[in-house]
């Protein structure tokens, strides 16, 4: 079930541009696009959380940890691209598993936009950084998490995956209805310092601080019962 959403949610943003350009072009707003990635990747995540019986506290550790990912990359406000919010997620994701950590990446990065502002790139960011949870959950299920693997994980899944989602918003801004490869290049060799910068802060953050937050959730977990690391 989880590799099929997998599958599903990956192929969202590229079939969004790619309806876009042959359906949609000179008649429908790109918000329309961005807006359909967004409803469509929450909905399964939404169903299967309605699924299960969720304890309060469990409610509210969810979201304690999306309020933590949310100041973590409100306190970095002035530094571009140095942002704890990824590496919140993924231990998150360590912890919780591979769908709360998509909830809690999604929810993170629209909450988050309220300060940093919202626009096209909100929907991106919020499929993006779910992704990083999601898959970030995948992995650890298998993986065993320290501050090595934590590290070389959160680079990639901060620099590549979450780049190559988030910079479909830049593509639509810039060429809406006219998006050619040649563009679509640009942009994201563009991109490239900003994601890495975004995925090596990712990977430091994790190196340094991953264990001990995951212990802590660990220890909120052995006092209170909370059903944590579930897959």
């Amino acid at each position: 079930m989880k590799k099929a959403l997998l599958v599903i949610l990956l192929a969202l943003p590229l079939l969004s541009a790619v309806a876009w350009q042959l359906f949609f072009a000179d008649t429908v707003n790109y918000y329309i696009a961005a807006v359909s990635v967004l409803i469509l990747s929450m909905l399964p995540f939404f169903a299967s959380f309605e699924g299960e019986r969720i304890t309060a506290r469990e409610l509210t550790l969810t979201a304690t940890l999306i309020a933590l990912a949310v100041i973590s990359r409100a306190a970095f406000y002035l530094i571009p691209q140095v942002k704890p919010i990824a590496a919140v997620v993924i231990v998150s994701a360590v912890c919780l598993g591979a769908e709360r950590g998509y909830i809690i990446g999604a929810f993170s990065a629209f909450v988050s936009n309220f300060i940093f502002g919202q626009g096209i790139h909100t929907p991106f960011q919020m499929v993006a950084l779910g992704l990083v949870g999601f898959i970030a959950g995948l992995i650890f299920q298998k993986l065993k998490a320290n501050k090595y693997t934590l590290a070389a994980v959160g680079y990639l899944l901060a620099c590549v995956l979450y780049g190559l989602i988030v910079d479909i918003s830049t593509i639509l801004v810039m060429y809406g209805s006219h998006i050619t490869l040649a563009g679509v290049i640009s942009v994201y060799v563009a991109a490239v310092p900003f994601n890495f910068v975004f995925g090596m802060s990712t990977a430091v953050f994790l190196f340094l601080f991953g264990e001990p937050f995951i212990r802590k959730i660990q220890r909120v977990d052995a006092k209170y019962g909370l059903t944590v690391g579930r897959p």
